[in-house]
């Protein structure tokens, strides 16, 4: 019985391969019509389609169906093409605003940075004659390793009524039984073991301290007081004689760094770094130096 049914399941298997033709046709892009004939044929041959009165509507109904999803896509396209380009013009014109925003940033910094440094010009007064200031009970002077002080007195005030007590980092100078002129913390250490006072002509207390560091010009006497644009210090040529050769190199260096900054120009330390640099870039040609700094 099993050896009969598979030979009687055979004949209807053929039998709905029969029923069920295959098409089979290439599409050639350059002429569709001749596609579209061919599957017209394989229907008309493979099935009643054409038979019916309503072929031709159907036919008809699917053309406009098929027009009417490509107009969607059209449309659809059109429309996504649309919304994209507005999201391009948002994002454009936030790109837009970023970059002002960070423009106006950038602005509000360098114009902080130009009035932050007015500020700490204006804060500074420029110096007397002394390098040093003249306050309004006592003025004050200075060379690159001293600085004088000078204190009014009464007429005829008697030497052993003043105290003047010169400390390494303080000085206290007045008239005893009177308020000290000056009490306060020095703006920078002195040697006092090298530092000395006297009264001279009777009316003015002369104080000479040897400052520690030498090498330095001080912005004022005592810390809290106003203080002195130091760029515009000069030292006295026969001063800068009395210094040693090393002292004295090493003063001029300071005083043309000085003036170089104040002008916005390297200093003699940044001028050799460029002519060292200038001296490699030319002994190594092959090399790629477009990113360096060099002016």
């Amino acid at each position: 019985m099993a050896i009969l049914s598979d030979y009687e399941e055979a004949p209807q298997q053929s039998r709905k391969q029969e029923q069920n033709p295959v098409f089979t046709a290439t599409l050639d892009p350059s002429n569709p019509i001749a596609f579209i004939h061919s599957a017209f044929d394989f229907v008309s041959k493979s099935s009643d389609f054409f038979k019916k009165d309503s072929a031709e509507k159907d036919i008809v109904a699917l053309l406009k169906s098929l027009k009417g999803k490509e107009k969607e896509e059209i449309v659809s396209n059109v429309k996504r093409q649309k919304e994209e380009a507005e999201v391009s013009v948002v994002e454009k014109k936030r790109e837009v605003k970023e970059e002002e925003k960070q423009e106006k940033e950038i602005k509000k910094d360098e114009t902080t940075i130009e009035e932050d440094k007015k500020k700490e010009k204006s804060k500074y007064i420029p110096p007397n004659k002394g390098n040093g200031l003249d306050m309004e009970n006592y003025s004050w002077g200075q060379s690159l390793p001293e600085v004088n002080v000078y204190v009014p007195v009464p007429f005829g005030t008697n030497p052993a009524l003043i105290f003047c007590d010169i400390k390494k980092n303080h000085l206290k100078v007045g008239i005893r039984g009177q308020a000290p002129v000056i009490d306060g913390e020095l703006y920078q250490t002195v040697k006092p073991d090298e530092s000395f006072w006297s009264l001279e002509d009777q009316k003015s207390i002369s104080i000479l301290m040897t400052k520690h560091n030498q090498l330095e010009w001080w912005r004022c006497l005592v810390k809290g007081e106003p203080e002195i644009d130091t760029q515009k210090a000069e030292p006295e040529s026969s001063k800068l004689c009395d210094l040693d050769l090393e002292t004295r190199v090493q003063v001029e260096k300071m005083m043309f760094d000085q003036k170089q900054k104040a002008m916005g120009l390297p200093t003699s330390d940044e001028m050799m770094k460029q002519q060292m640099l200038k001296k490699f870039m030319a002994e190594h040609p092959e090399m790629d130096f477009s990113k360096s700094n060099v002016h």
